[in-house]
Parts: C-alpha cells; structure tokens; sequence
C-alpha cells in the first residue's frame, strides 16, 4: 500500500523544518492537490519545491503553492494552503489591492 500524499510530503518536508510544520505543510498541499484535483505526485512536488528561490522552509513552500495556484485556473486564492494562511489583516476592508 502507498503512502498518503501528506505523509510523503511531511517526511521530506522534515529534513528542512520541525516536524510540526513538515506535517502541517504536508497536509495543506496534499489539499490543495485533492480540492483542485491536480494529478501531481510526491516526487513532482518536491521537485518543485527544490526549485524554490528561497532558503527559508516557510518561503520556499509558499512560493511552491503560489506557483502551484498560478497554473491552477480555478485558484484565485491560495492563502488557504499557505503556511501563514489567510493572516491578521485577511479581513481589514482597508487591505487590498
């Protein structure tokens, strides 16, 4: 039997960042995958993630998810599956573009 997305993606995720968050970010991508019914593997995105133009764990993973909303037609929104998530100022009227 095969290994849930999440949990493939957490224990690689793992060699750069705390298990908490490897976990946490497994679990937001394999989301994104299965709410926009993307057909991407584990290995896929980690290559993409690799090509990630960040040291940091946490920027290096929401460029993937931008990167990843960007090809997505239906994604117009991607904070949901960012690590941050939709942040303090999500909901100031004030804030936007």
């Amino acid at each position: 039997m095969t290994e849930p997305l999440s949990e493939s993606l957490a224990d690689a995720f793992a060699e750069s960042t705390d298990e908490e968050t490897a976990a946490e970010a497994g679990e937001q991508i394999a989301e994104f995958v299965a709410d926009y019914e993307r057909d991407l593997t584990a290995e896929a995105l980690l290559d993409r993630f690799a090509e990630a133009p960040y040291d940091d764990f946490a920027h290096r993973y929401d460029w993937l998810v931008g990167e990843l909303a960007a090809e997505t037609e239906d994604c117009t929104d991607s904070r949901a599956y960012r690590l941050d998530g939709f942040g303090d100022l999500a909901a100031d009227p004030t804030q936007g573009a």
